[in-house]
């Protein structure tokens, strides 16, 4: 089962992560993402993963960001439920 992390440490990670790749003579995205995942015993593709959400949603790559991902599953909830209630309506109606 998927263990859920706090965000701050999540920020924490993915800063870490962004700060040695800003260091001079870095060695590439994968390696840093691997060690660091190491040094927080936390999954390689899960920080990865945490990379490339903040990346997207500070706005250096293309994508959805969180709150619009957040806001398009609340606005599909809101239709699914509009859609239930016109089928009743039409239903008791008829």
């Amino acid at each position: 089962m998927p263990q859920k992390y706090p965000q701050s440490f999540r920020d924490r990670a993915v800063r870490m992560v962004t700060e040695r790749l800003e260091a001079d003579g870095a060695p590439t995205r994968y390696t840093v993402v691997r060690e660091t995942a190491t040094k927080l015993g936390v999954s390689t593709e899960a920080l990865r993963r945490w990379c490339e959400v903040a990346d997207i949603d500070a706005g250096r790559k293309p994508g959805v960001s969180t709150d619009a991902a957040e806001e398009i599953r609340r606005l599909k909830r809101e239709n699914a439920e509009l859609k239930r209630a016109n089928e009743i309506l039409k239903t008791a109606s008829a």
